[in-house]
């Protein structure tokens, strides 16, 4: 009888039917669906179909061993990422090197128990769930990005110019307690989702090529709040989630600035969570850069001058302190990431075109 029902697919890879059998029982009792493979060579049939995503491989076999497989596997680079643990009666330390630089995930020495296994299964699932929250998460904002004809690297481009800040602030000792492993991780994941609250403006003002009233603009702004609240409203669902939380305060608050002038609710200093802050620069240097049908992109120098103007007034000092010292860093970004055309993403550039415009920004030609 299955304790439970799971969806996760795995491959077995073993020459020997008896120990393959052995392995598929088991995991059949655990709840997985699984499908058994003699040598490597067959096994990339099964792995070329997407199905199995989990491959559980004797290193010792004929045709194609265990440690090619792996090299196999990793050298196709399929969409998906595949799970891999290695199976082997050696366990000294030359052999677990060879399988993990082979890229391996993880190493099992025979004989095993099949609680070990399990626990090592669903270590395999949380990485696989982790891609898989990823790839949603993304997506999701391609979506809302697709509203207002984006068509470039946009997105891609703010992650790693945030993940970029964040790794540099985490050596602060300001931000050391803060700034971990898993809030760079975080803010890679989340800050795409900033502008989510564009799917809830209409066409007539966020495809307008011209010049947005007054009226216009104040419409426009609305994006921040309809996407914090619609985040927010999954939050509350969800209190658990620090990665949730953290969506919803860039999407509410990335256009907040740090002296108060900010929108939707005016927040001002440190009372602006760090990803907003951050999430800040990153959006309105990629905005500055960027070609639109309205304006010409304009070059980095030109970029760095307008954010540097803006320390203090618009951007957290700190925030710019840690550009300016990568600024060759998200120069190399944006050429490797670089479109031919995008046609508008930063809420900010709209203040380009608005009667509002900042001082300091109406001296960009």
């Amino acid at each position: 009888m299955k304790i439970t029902s799971k969806t996760t697919h795995i491959l077995v890879v073993d020459d020997d039917p008896i120990a393959a059998e052995t392995l598929r029982h088991a995991l059949s009792y655990f709840g997985y669906s699984t499908a058994v493979a003699a040598d490597g060579v067959e096994a990339l049939r099964y792995v070329r179909t997407g199905k199995y995503r989990m491959v559980i491989s004797d290193v010792e076999m004929p045709h194609m061993n265990g440690i090619d497989l792996c090299r196999e596997i990793r050298r196709r680079n399929s969409c998906d990422y595949t799970y891999v643990i290695l199976l082997t009666g050696r366990c000294d330390t030359e052999s677990v090197v060879e399988g993990l630089d082979a890229g391996a995930d993880d190493y099992i020495a025979k004989p095993f128990s099949p609680s070990e296994m399990l626990m090592r299964i669903r270590a395999g699932e949380r990485l696989l769930l982790q891609e898989s929250r990823e790839l949603m998460i993304f997506a999701l904002a391609k979506l809302a990005d697709s509203r207002d004809n984006e068509t470039g690297s946009h997105l891609e481009r703010i992650r790693e110019y945030c993940r970029l800040l964040c790794v540099e602030l985490s050596t602060w000792p300001k931000f050391q307690e803060t700034i971990d492993g898993i809030y760079i991780q975080s803010i890679y994941e989340t800050s795409p989702l900033h502008d989510i609250g564009k799917v809830g403006i209409p066409d007539r003002i966020l495809l307008k090529p011209g010049k947005l009233t007054a009226e216009e603009f104040a419409v426009m702004t609305q994006h921040a709040k309809i996407g914090g609240d619609t985040l927010r409203s999954v939050v509350d669902a969800h209190p658990e989630s620090t990665v949730l939380h953290m969506a919803y305060e860039i999407a509410m608050t990335h256009h907040e600035r740090w002296d108060g002038t900010g929108y939707p609710n005016g927040l001002a200093g440190e009372t602006i969570p760090l990803c907003g802050r951050i999430v800040a620069v990153a959006d309105v240097y990629d905005a500055l850069t960027s070609e639109r049908v309205y304006k010409p992109a304009f070059s980095h120098d030109k970029a760095v001058e307008v954010i540097k103007e803006g320390s203090g007034s618009h951007f957290d000092p700190d925030m710019v302190t840690a550009f300016l010292k990568l600024e060759d860093e998200f120069a190399k970004i944006k050429e490797n990431l670089n479109d031919a055309l995008e046609t508008e993403d930063s809420e900010f550039l709209p203040l380009l075109r608005t009667p509002s415009t900042p001082s300091w920004a109406l001296q960009i030609n």
